[in-house]
């Protein structure tokens, strides 16, 4: 028998219809290839009409006659006999997998080679900075993605300046998001700005790993670039077809997540930016799975035997299992903090009467407690603020208890 998982799921939302913009969407160089037709001769608009309109994009054939009667286009000049028949012979240049136009779907195209590659890049073995290799190149899928959904709905994504070769500059990822029409939801907004927050860490200052950091908002941002692909542009276009469940060679116990988190080592600065960015945040917003995605595996086995070979078994919310998982979600994510003089009390209430304020700051300097990649506390909601976590009050207790009676009133 096989492990299994359990995963929390929410109840299926139906994909929303796609609205469709009609009328005349052609790029100039759809209409300089469509005046050569015209040019050349032997094509009827419904002829013209059948090489330019795709599951993406519907044309009104009177775009078509409006090009051949002048109406619109003027300043738009027809292509070369060599450049309509490099089209024609390349017709229909679609992408296998999805049916897109790999011309006039490259937009829609590279977002979603993107985000797969960002992902295999992530489960790739014996890579050792995965999470910032993730972060830079699942920018560039979102990126893509809005560029596209921007063209769409005849929103121009430029800048109004040009780069120092003349050509135009496209907005990049955060000013797609502040964009009024934006239209990805406040959760997964909220997660792509914390990215985006990592990404400048990345650029500017060097990091040593993050990846268990930072690992459950890099799977709500999976989740949510699959999302958007569907809401905004169909579920044919989704990538659960194109990437496989993760498998691993390692099984948890008991104090292998501790010894993990000590290993990475976060950066202060990388810590010092995740508690500030989370710290501007509600309870909800940091609990909106769309910001971050935990996923609690649990080892099971089954009397059945279609049931044992399972990797992964979904569960309904509100049932006994939810309930369970989301126990265990709680006690890692929602932690008790305690100030300074909070730990000195438990100190105290444990029979260490002379366990004193200066005693706790001699301690945690010694072991350099406030190392962030030692997980015993973070920056509290106050700039300069230092809480501690339950680890760190058993940490005190274990030193009294090393130091016999020296904390013990006479």
């Amino acid at each position: 028998m096989t492990d299994s998982a359990k995963i929390p799921i929410t109840d299926s939302v139906p994909v929303p219809k796609i609205k469709r913009k009609r009328g005349n969407r052609l790029e100039k160089w759809e209409v300089a290839i469509i005046k050569a037709m015209l040019t050349r001769g032997g094509y009827a608009d419904q002829d013209i009409q059948a090489y330019f309109t795709r599951p993406t994009r519907t044309v009104n054939h009177r775009a078509f006659s409006e090009i051949r009667t002048g109406a619109k286009h003027k300043a738009v000049k027809a292509a070369s006999d060599e450049t309509l028949d490099g089209f024609l012979t390349a017709w229909p240049d679609v992408d296998p997998d999805t049916g897109l136009s790999r011309a006039g779907d490259e937009l829609l195209i590279k977002a979603r080679e993107a985000m797969v590659a960002a992902v295999h890049t992530f489960n790739g073995a014996g890579l050792t900075f995965r999470a910032e290799l993730f972060i830079v190149t699942s920018v560039i899928a979102w990126t893509y993605l809005l560029h596209a959904w921007f063209r769409r709905e005849g929103i121009d994504y430029r800048y109004s300046d040009k780069t120092k070769q003349g050509a135009d500059k496209y907005w990049e990822l955060g000013k797609c998001l502040r964009h009024a029409r934006c239209p990805i939801p406040e959760g997964a907004m909220k997660n792509l700005e914390f990215l985006l927050e990592i990404r400048h860490e990345i650029e500017h200052r060097s990091t040593s790993r993050i990846d268990d950091a930072v690992g459950a908002e890099l799977q709500a941002c999976c989740i949510n670039f699959n999302d958007a692909l569907k809401s905004l542009f169909g579920p044919q276009y989704a990538l659960e077809k194109r990437l496989p469940i993760a498998l691993q060679f390692v099984s948890f116990g008991d104090d292998q997540r501790t010894q993990l988190k000590r290993a990475a080592d976060l950066p202060a600065h990388v810590a010092t930016s995740i508690s500030a960015f989370e710290n501007g945040l509600t309870d909800e917003q940091l609990a909106d799975p769309a910001f971050r995605y935990r996923v609690a595996f649990v080892p099971i086995t089954s009397n059945r035997a279609s049931g044992a070979d399972r990797a992964i078994e979904f569960i309904k919310p509100g049932s006994a299992d939810a309930e369970a998982v989301n126990q265990v979600l709680l006690k890692e994510v929602n932690k008790k903090r305690y100030t300074a003089t909070q730990v000195v009390d438990a100190a105290k209430k444990a029979g260490f009467k002379e366990f004193r304020i200066n005693d706790h700051t001699s301690l945690w300097q010694k072991l350099d407690a406030k190392d962030p990649g030692k997980g015993y506390g973070c920056q509290g909601d106050y700039k300069g603020t230092w809480v501690w976590f339950d680890n760190w009050i058993k940490r005190v207790l274990e030193h009294c208890e090393e130091n016999g009676d020296r904390y013990k009133s006479a």
